[in-house]
């Protein structure tokens, strides 16, 4: 039986701007695959990254500078911290090639759309993206080719967009078996809000006050941390930068979602303190019938 013909690449010439674990990640993709582009180039701001990229071997072209790297490529994806993308598109934007397809993978949406669309080119196709993957790690060596293997990754269609721009971004992301859903900027904000910015931010507020414990009971506390508190530090670990860009450019999404996670707790706390044991039971059941919708969607 005859072998199934390869698939075109889908772009020419690709370039990836940010090689931390996301882009890293579509960078190893990219070069085992070999049909997402014929032609991938690599830029990182950081020397010494460029310097760790080119002994990775992670791209056929590596570039510090992010308007020499854009040149004559027909696809971009922004895969920086999303604070960086209103100084980033300046830099870019007069040299990207007329019917280019511009993305990125950034954690909100609001902020991206805010960003970049003012600055767009007349003839490049803007098609903003989110992979609902990741880890606690960053950097080029933080990356691996199957971190998007069943999640899934939203896609914020634009108006006038064509087709055909919004089917390479979306035919690379099932190439990396990725599972696609669209949705508009304000609602991907406020579901992301509540499913990871609103779990970073307790994440790092526990492991806060644990660490302003005095120092003896700090100590036990390290000492003795569970399982739940050492959930909690791993996700604290995350990247600081990317993370103090996601809480700023999501502000009142995350604000409104503290709000009413902050109302539910002052609830859950009353009924421990008047042991309401019927309330306590039934926040326990929802939390256990969050955690099946998971395992069953398998998202955990």
């Amino acid at each position: 039986m005859a072998e199934p013909a390869a698939a075109e690449p889908i772009f020419n010439r690709l370039c990836l701007i940010g090689l931390g674990l996301i882009g890293s990640s579509i960078a190893r993709l990219a070069r085992e695959r070999g049909d997402i582009a014929r032609t991938l180039v690599a830029c990182d701001h950081g020397v010494g990254v460029a310097h760790r990229l080119r002994e990775l071997d992670l791209a056929d072209i590596i570039e510090v500078d992010a308007a020499e790297a854009v040149k004559g490529c027909d696809g971009v994806i922004l895969c920086t911290p999303v604070g960086s993308f209103a100084g980033l598109m300046a830099q870019i934007a007069p040299h990207l090639a007329a019917g280019a397809v511009l993305s990125d993978t950034g954690s909100t949406k609001g902020s991206v759309l805010r960003d970049i669309r003012p600055l767009l080119p007349k003839g490049v196709h803007l098609v903003p993206a989110h992979p609902m993957a990741g880890t606690e790690h960053s950097g080029p060596d933080a990356g691996f080719s199957t971190l998007f293997q069943g999640r899934y990754v939203i896609l914020t269609p634009q108006p006038g967009t064509p087709p055909e721009a919004q089917e390479k971004i979306a035919e690379l992301w099932r190439r990396a078996g990725a599972m696609l859903e669209n949705m508009d900027a304000i609602t991907h904000d406020k579901v992301v809000a509540i499913v990871s910015h609103l779990p970073h931010l307790l994440a790092f507020t526990i492991c806060s006050t644990a660490d302003d414990l005095a120092q003896e009971t700090r100590e036990q506390v390290l000492k003795f941390a569970a399982s739940g508190f050492r959930d909690f530090t791993r996700i604290a670990s995350s990247d600081v930068d990317m993370w103090r860009d996601i809480f700023v450019n999501n502000r009142e999404a995350l604000l409104e979602m503290l709000a009413r996670f902050s109302e539910d707790a002052h609830a859950l706390g009353r009924a421990v303190r008047w042991n309401e044991t019927q309330f306590i039971e039934d926040r326990i059941h929802r939390g256990r019938k969050i955690r099946r919708s998971l395992i069953e969607l398998k998202q955990a």
